[in-house]
């Protein structure tokens, strides 16, 4: 079912059980002068629905939902299980979640529960049932979002259940002891398992968290399929029940493979996008950083689960809970930048969070667009603009893709082992952030592209260019799909700690880069840590800049294996100076470079400019680095979203006359852009 074909939808989260119903009119009224046309409610109002066990309400949200009727606005309903009442986990304490030390974690917040207990799977699917058996028809309902946030607050879970649960995921997987001691490597430090009820999930040792590096990889492997498990229990009977409305969930949250789920659950992803996060929360070490602009990364990583999907939660002003966080207002201007960063990498439709900040709660310094006195204010304004516009525009937009030629590789295996393993995980986050950096100020559109079992050679070949920093975890049958990607024509960059692991997270017993070493063309020689006194060393390029780059954070030394290998830079310092550190494999029509560092901003730089890439709107455009581009291509033409994060104007040099989507005003020669300013360029025209 596609998101949404009639409109562009943009609208709020609402909580009518928070307001007096005196409220819910005006609300719903006002909503509808800022072109608001679609709220999200009901998701953590278990007990409203079910006050009792077994005796289920709907009055008060019936109530609403008929406000809404009258109004038209149309309403995703929330399946309220990520906050189970307090009569539930009173007379069931074994749905409660438990910490990594055995603590059992109580009412009083949210998500405190583990997806295991077959009580809390009985109960959440009878009120899902319930739910979904009285609003099927109801002409205000039109989608479902599957809880809240999947494995947000905690993503690890220990309870009795989870334990239990573990080993039958284990008997599934290996059929015997014998297979997972040789998985786990159980001989070391004599683990091994002689019966089924001597295996669990990590627990504490003496080390705090030190357990068995391969038991962790398979504790996220499982929470993962078990997540997975437990929204199925809800997405059947939504689909069985409800079968005219769609099924989303919404988050992007640690150790859920969300492309799975969403393939096999999910008419499409909705996310939840805070901006403001990237610019609190970014690494004090960090040079020249994206800040708020960097959270477009993210949404380059949601658009890789669904090319088209939904923010079910936009943020609209400060943000922060009573006991934790606390982010600035947007300036003003952010608010719509924000939108429409959303909406230039997929978005097709947006819900603020939220309508009006609670007065009450761990979450009343988190505002909304309203503030609790309800009087018109600057976000109310900015909010009426993003809606006139899309009420013009939108239609132009729905349904149309982003255009990119380069992809940043990922995959799960890499992200869990590297969660633990110090050895690359790191380095695997660093160096996708610095390659986005160099690619976004060059104005590069680049994708997020995960490798996963179903991936195949077609897949990879809508791009060029793969970057794929630090696979550490390399099947030979990922390296041989890779080989046939570079064998027709395709470049992929790989950074050091490339293939010397298995899909078990044992390091093969062959020379580095493992898998990769035929596709590479070279060897690893020797390799070291960078920390301490063991300072980065430099590497001196062969492409006619005498500027030296850094090779940071680990450096591999590299031997060349083949003659069609050519070295593209090699060290400047340490006791391997003049040794290879980056190298470039022909192979086919296609090539393969390996780059023995983590990754920079300035490396980065240097190989894009090596392979020659460039803007696709280098033709027609100059742009300065403040501003990001990001192309839309659908029925309706293509589109160019320029999007500027200064808060000074951002001066643009159109080279041809282009009309500005939003404001039907013609652009040419130089223009500037406001402070935080969008325009959505008609490249090519409208049909």
């Amino acid at each position: 079912m596609p998101l949404t074909a009639d409109q562009f939808h943009l609208g709020a989260c609402y909580y009518p059980e928070h307001w007096d119903p005196s409220l819910w009119e005006d609300d719903l009224r006002r909503m509808k002068e800022l072109h608001f046309s679609v709220i999200r409610i009901a998701e953590f109002a278990w007990s409203i629905f079910e006050p009792e066990e077994g005796v289920f309400s709907f009055e008060l949200f019936d109530r609403f939902l008929d406000e809404a009727v009258k109004q038209d606005v149309k309403v995703i309903l929330g399946t309220p299980t990520a906050t189970p009442p307090a009569w539930l986990t009173q007379k069931y304490p074994e749905v409660l979640n438990v910490s990594f030390e055995g603590v059992t974690l109580q009412h009083g917040l949210r998500r405190h529960y583990n997806y295991s207990s077959p009580k809390y799977r009985e109960l959440s699917a009878r009120i899902t049932l319930e739910m979904a058996k009285h609003y099927c028809d109801h002409p205000a309902v039109v989608g479902w979002q599957l809880d809240n946030e999947f494995n947000c607050e905690i993503g690890v879970y220990y309870a009795d259940a989870d334990h239990l649960a573990f080993r039958e995921w284990l008997k599934a997987k290996y059929g015997t002891l014998e297979k997972l001691n040789a998985a786990w490597g159980a001989v070391f430090w004599n683990q091994t398992y002689s019966d089924w009820e001597q295996v669990f999930l990590p627990r504490p040792t003496p080390g705090g968290y030190q357990p068995n590096p391969h038991q962790a990889l398979d504790e996220k492997r499982f929470i993962s399929d078990n997540t997975i498990s437990y929204a199925k229990l809800q997405a059947d009977i939504l689909r069985k029940h409800a079968p005219n409305q769609w099924v989303t969930t919404n988050g992007l949250f640690g150790h859920l493979d969300n492309h799975r789920m969403t393939d096999e659950l999910l008419d499409f992803f909705s996310y939840d996008s805070y901006p403001q996060f990237s610019s609190i929360s970014s690494d004090p070490n960090e040079s020249n950083p994206l800040a708020d602009r960097g959270w477009s990364l993210s949404l380059s990583t949601v658009r890789s689960i669904s090319p088209n999907f939904c923010i079910m939660e936009q943020q609209s002003g400060p943000g922060g809970w009573v006991g934790k966080m606390d982010m600035p207002s947007p300036k003003p201007g952010q608010m719509r930048l924000w939108t429409y960063q959303s909406i230039a990498h997929g978005a097709d439709m947006v819900l603020f969070f939220r309508w009006r900040t609670a007065t009450f709660g761990n979450e009343i310094y988190w505002h909304g667009i309203n503030d609790y006195h309800n009087r018109p204010n600057r976000r109310v304004r900015e909010a009426g603009r993003i809606g006139a516009e899309l009420s013009a525009a939108g239609n132009a937009i729905i349904g149309s893709r982003y255009q990119a030629e380069v992809a940043i590789v990922r995959d799960y295996d890499n992200e869990w082992d590297g969660e633990y393993d110090v050895w690359h995980g790191p380095g695997g986050w660093k160096s996708g952030r610095e390659w986005f950096k160099a690619l976004q100020r060059r104005h590069i559109p680049s994708d997020v592209c995960y490798m996963q079992r179903d991936t195949t050679v077609a897949d990879l070949q809508r791009y060029s260019t793969l970057i794929y920093p630090h696979p550490a975890i390399l099947r030979d049958e990922t390296a041989a799909l890779l080989e046939q990607y570079v064998q027709g024509g395709g470049t992929v960059i790989f950074g050091c700690r490339t293939g010397y692991k298995d899909e078990n997270g044992h390091c093969y017993m062959r020379p580095f880069p493992g898998a990769a070493a035929q596709l590479c063309g070279i060897t690893v020689e020797e390799f070291t840590k960078i920390k301490g006194n063991r300072k980065p060393t430099l590497m001196k390029w062969n492409d006619g800049v005498a500027e030296l780059t850094s090779a940071e954070d680990f450096n591999d030394i590299l031997a060349i294996e083949s003659e069609s290998v050519e070295i593209v830079a090699e060290y400047a310092t340490d006791y391997y100076s003049g040794k290879p550190a980056v190298t470039r494999n022909r192979f086919g029509k296609g090539s393969a470079w390996y780059f023995g560092a983590v990754f920079t901003e300035a490396a980065a730089a240097r190989i894009i400019g090596m392979l020659g890439l460039e803007s696709p709107v280098a033709a027609w455009a100059e742009l300065p680095p403040s501003v990001e581009l990001a192309i839309r291509e659908g029925e309706a033409g293509k589109l160019a979203f320029l999007l500027n994060y200064s808060e000074e104007p951002a001066s643009i040099h159109l080279k041809q006359d282009k009309t500005d989507l939003l404001s039907g005003e013609k652009l040419s020669g130089v223009t500037e852009l406001e402070p935080f300013g969008v325009v959505v360029l008609q490249v090519e025209p409208l049909s």
